[in-house]
């Protein structure tokens, strides 16, 4: 796609330009139009007077140069400056309306910088430099679109002085602008806006109801809980009106940012979660930490040094480079960051269970490269988006998180200062390999994902110190089981573990398995989608730098596949019991599954949900009838049952207010029998 470059040097359509202040002045009734892939570049002020209006489809560029640069709207008649600004005189317009659902692609294997991805979804963007926040009394109409995320819209507003209640709709009949619903201060209404406190670790009230002004009285890059009763983003294209945020220069570095530090420190969430907020609200009904479940649950790390935040720009953020040390990099180096939680979904609330969401994309960053690794197009944060951080703890000297050197007007992340190449040198150990695999439908729609990654510092079978992994929701019915780090398979000792990215060692755990397990029905076919330092490799990829790949199998076949980048393989429709396949990084040695009198072990497994902080256990298909009987540690039987239907989940009723082990004991009706240990 060619892109053209607009450079204004002096440009007056319809009126003389004002010295010092003012570059670019658009005239009364003048139109300018900023086409798709058009970079417009304005080094000073810009005004517009009256109707003059400049529509933006592409990438406008507005660096000020003295303190006295403005962005601002003037009078038709008087061509004084007006309070508040004149909408619709700046618009960010979205290009491809209907695409708002789709993923932008990022880079292939061998990046060729002359020829980026081709975006799916695009939109204009302006960014403004060197004017203070005070001069910019202009307004832009942001054009918008995002996927429903349920009973509450997480949210990012890049307006400064705008109030809380002009994002109210209340004309009859709706229009189209502002958000299409009047909204109140009256919390679980599914009508309030609230913001997220990362210190405190609770979705707060308003600190001036709706009088509160965005960027004002909370910072620019605060997350919003938007309440999602007859709100529609997704279906409608909504416009929101108001001043652009700010971005000075400290040092001769445009900066906005602010310092990681703090959240959640001091809590106590009680045991299990079950300690109240400031609304007397229990932790555990919302808290939502998969980076830290498989390492224990309200413990330690769990629920705190997490970060939420909105971006403050009307321009993308782009975050696959923030765990990387670069020389030439943008800035941002943060030494102990675990991973990015992107693109919530299926938002839920219930005045009496609380609230929590069912789904979200992960980035996590491998300890060796900093290269991301999981859902690595994700990383790209569109204007009125939102993203969470997790650090790995609370530093001493805390790191700051720069949003102004995120920006970034292309649609893929930015390349790392040093590339990944196929036809890079082979036994190369020193990068990180991830395998995703997609389940899909009978139509070829996604439906769930799950991910193995390797690489020569990630680590194999459980640890109470993982790197990139990250849980499965409860929600979830595609993932993969917490491997055996000496043999491969299922780990006896941790079957709680239900994981979205799965993570073991390239070195000691080549050739062995991980269990990846399908309970929906309506995944029937498998896509691979394989990575190397976060870059799609070529299309029909198998070997990668080290001179290894990604084999799989089906959990019964004796036969081992290389698994082959953008392949579609038929499978067996997932059940409630479960239809296993194997994943490989490296050709497994010897012969698989080829003696009949070896006996196969039970899959039965006891399940540890995060999202409800609670264990279940999924029986081995065959069975039909189960005893399940649960001891603490020290023999006490606590609780037994009998004649359980082994046809589906069961539920175990364990004290959530008590850390303590148990040992769960499971009986088939045939007297097989399964013993799993469960340390909280």
């Amino acid at each position: 796609m060619k892109k053209n470059l607009l450079t204004i040097g002096v440009l007056a359509i319809g009126l003389s330009v004002q010295a010092q202040t003012v570059l670019m002045h658009v005239d009364n009734t003048a139109k300018m139009y900023v086409s798709k892939g058009t970079l417009v570049y304005n080094g000073g002020g810009l005004q517009t007077k009256g109707n003059g209006n400049i529509e933006n489809r592409g990438n406008f560029m507005i660096v000020g140069n003295t303190t006295s640069d403005v962005f601002r709207n003037l009078d038709g008649t008087t061509g004084n400056p007006v309070t508040g600004g004149v909408p619709g005189t700046f618009i960010n317009r979205l290009n491809e309306e209907s695409a708002y659902n789709l993923v932008n692609p990022t880079w292939p294997a061998t990046p060729n910088p002359a020829v980026p991805p081709v975006p799916v979804y695009t939109y204009g963007q302006l960014y403004i430099d060197g004017i203070s926040q005070g001069n910019i009394t202009g307004v832009v109409n942001q054009e918008f679109r995002q996927i429903k995320h349920g009973a509450y819209q997480q949210m990012g507003f890049p307006f400064y002085g705008k109030t809380v209640a002009s994002l109210s709709q209340t004309t009859t009949p709706v229009a189209a602008t502002n958000l299409g619903k009047v909204f109140t201060n009256t919390r679980y209404s599914g009508n309030e806006i609230l913001y997220w406190n990362n210190n405190t670790v609770v979705s707060t009230n308003l600190p001036n109801g709706l009088n509160t002004t965005l960027g004002d009285n909370l910072s620019p890059f605060a997350y919003y809980i938007v309440g999602g009763y007859n709100l529609d983003v997704s279906t409608q294209t909504r416009t929101l009106t108001g001043r652009p945020v700010a971005t000075t220069s400290t040092g001769g570095v445009p900066t906005l940012s602010t310092t990681l530090t703090n959240a959640g420190n001091g809590l106590n969430f009680g045991t299990s979660g079950n300690a109240v907020n400031q609304y007397n609200e229990y932790y555990n009904s919302y808290l939502q930490d998969t980076f830290s479940a498989s390492s224990g649950a309200w413990q330690g790390n769990f629920g705190k040094n997490i970060y939420q935040f909105g971006n403050p720009y009307m321009t993308n953020l782009d975050l696959s480079q923030i765990a990387n040390n670069e020389a030439n990099g943008d800035g941002n180096y943060l030494t102990n960051i675990y991973g990015i939680r992107l693109e919530v979904q299926g938002v839920v609330y219930s005045p009496l269970s609380g609230g929590g969401s069912a789904s979200y994309k992960f980035v996590t960053f491998d300890a060796g490269t900093k290269q991301p690794v999981g859902d690595v197009p994700y990383a790209m944060v569109r204007p009125m988006g939102t993203f969470v951080i997790k650090l790995n703890n609370n530093l001493n000297t805390p790191e700051t998180l720069n949003f102004a050197s995120l920006r970034r007007f292309n649609y893929h992340r930015r390349l790392a200062t040093t590339s990944y190449s196929v036809t890079a040198a082979k036994n190369v150990e020193n990068t990180v390999k991830q395998l995703g695999v997609i389940g899909l439908d009978a139509n070829g729609n996604e439906l769930e994902r799950t991910y193995y990654v390797v690489s020569p510092t990630t680590i194999s079978g459980h640890t109470a110190n993982p790197t990139v992994q990250v849980a499965a929701g409860g929600g979830t019915s595609f993932g993969t089981f917490e491997e055996n780090a000496l043999t491969g398979g299922y780990d006896n000792n941790n079957f709680s573990y239900w994981l979205y990215v799965n993570e073991a060692n390239e070195s000691n755990f080549k050739g062995k398995n991980i269990k990846l397990v399908n309970y929906n029905p309506n995944i029937v076919s498998f896509k691979f989608e394989i990575r190397e330092n976060a870059a799609e490799v070529a299309a029909g990829t198998h070997l990668l730098s080290a001179g290894e790949g990604f084999y799989y199998k089906k959990g019964t076949d004796v036969t081992v596949i290389p698994a082959i980048q953008g392949t579609v393989v038929a499978s067996t429709a997932g059940s409630t019991s479960g239809v296993e396949y194997d994943l490989y990084y490296g050709m497994p040695t010897g012969t698989l599954g080829t003696r009949d009198d070896v006996k196969k072990t039970s899959r039965t497994l006891v399940v540890y949900n995060a999202d409800t902080n609670g264990y279940f256990v999924r029986f081995d298909p065959s069975w039909k009838k189960a005893k399940v009987e649960i001891f603490d540690m020290s023999g006490k039987l606590v609780s037994s049952k009998n004649d359980i239907d082994a046809t589906r989940d069961h539920v175990l009723d364990l004290a959530n207010d008590l850390n303590i082990g148990y040992l769960v004991t499971i009986i088939s009706e045939k007297g097989e029998k399964v013993t799993s240990k469960i340390v909280k």
